[in-house]
């Protein structure tokens, strides 16, 4: 049976609490964001039955809400400090779970997103798997540290790009993808796990482990692409045409025509959303913590997405607000 045809050129419409974060945080210009009140929706509450809504938390972490059931993308909540941030980065830093935080946010997941499994990814993924019996999707490095931390290997769906998987009222497809480039266009904790590793007890212990991106596509609904680093295998996106895009901010200019071609493979989306732009060392407090580095990063993607796709809109988000599209 064919699928509602759903116009990917259509406005981006928000909730009333959606609507008050773009007016605050910015359908961005060149110039800053303002900074919305220190509040936020609440980022547990359920939607009604048929409801389909977008909640960012932070880093390219997301909860998507459709229907009764709950999609989470790399859903880092813990946020401790390595030193990363003050320029001092500790790979020994321990690995750690703000058991309270992910209790005041999970209250139900029904599917995990992993892009790659670093800490700012993967730290919290066992945790809140192991709590709400969750299918974790991700590479096969994910696969082999999921069963380090005790999870099920039934519970653990091992995917490598090209797969669409079929979940009733929307579907997903997994993409290839690359990980950000450092200045040296070298990666940061690269390595992969071809074999279940003692359980991680260090940042460093969680390798990048290849790197993927995921479309969801709603039935009667929008097409929104996730990014979980930025970089991206352009052939890979051939034929996606998501209506939403969240784009993760560069690091470094190391990849050559990042946003020129990104939304040239993208088909030009109708809603960009910068992510990974934020501080994941602080708490999810609203405004978010920008480094004066990532703001100007921040201003700098959001002109080039206009000049490269002058009919997108840009959607600055905020912590835990609902967006829908």
């Amino acid at each position: 049976m064919s699928r509602p045809h759903f116009d990917r050129r259509r406005f981006l419409r928000t909730t009333a609490a959606g609507a008050a974060a773009v007016t605050a945080v910015g359908l961005v210009t060149g110039a800053p964001a303002q900074a919305a009140p220190a509040t936020a929706a609440d980022p547990t509450r359920r939607p009604r039955s048929g409801a389909v809504s977008f909640r960012w938390w932070g880093t390219s972490g997301w909860r998507v809400d459709i229907g009764d059931r709950t999609v989470l993308v790399d859903p880092f909540l813990s946020r401790y400090d390595t030193g990363l941030f003050r320029g001092a980065f500790d790979p020994a830093t321990p690995l750690t779970v703000d058991t309270a935080v992910v209790h005041s946010m999970v209250e139900q997941a029904t599917t995990i997103l992993v892009t790659h499994t670093h800490w700012d990814h993967f730290n919290d993924v066992p945790y809140i798997a192991a709590r709400t019996g969750a299918r974790v999707f991700g590479t096969l490095t994910a696969y082999h540290l999921g069963i380090a931390y005790g999870l099920l290997a039934g519970q653990l769906s091992p995917v490598r790009g090209g797969e669409v998987l079929e979940f009733g009222d929307h579907t997903i497809e997994v993409v290839g993808s690359l990980h950000s480039r450092n200045a040296s266009w070298s990666i940061a904790l690269p390595g992969v796990r071809v074999a279940p590793p003692p359980k991680p007890a260090t940042v460093a212990d969680l390798p990048e482990g290849d790197t993927l991106a995921y479309q969801i596509r709603v039935d009667g609904g929008p097409s929104v692409f996730f990014m979980g680093a930025s970089d991206f295998a352009e052939r890979n996106l051939t034929g996606l045409a998501p209506d939403v895009a969240m784009v993760a901010l560069p690091a470094t200019g190391s990849t050559a025509d990042y946003v020129p071609r990104l939304m040239a493979a993208l088909d030009h989306p109708k809603v960009v959303v910068p992510v990974h732009w934020d501080n994941f060392e602080t708490s999810l407090v609203n405004p978010p913590v920008v480094a004066p580095n990532d703001r100007r990063r921040l201003d700098d993607l959001v002109a080039a997405v206009r000049r490269a796709s002058p009919r997108s809109r840009v959607l600055v988000p905020e912590y835990g607000t609902a967006y829908r599209f």
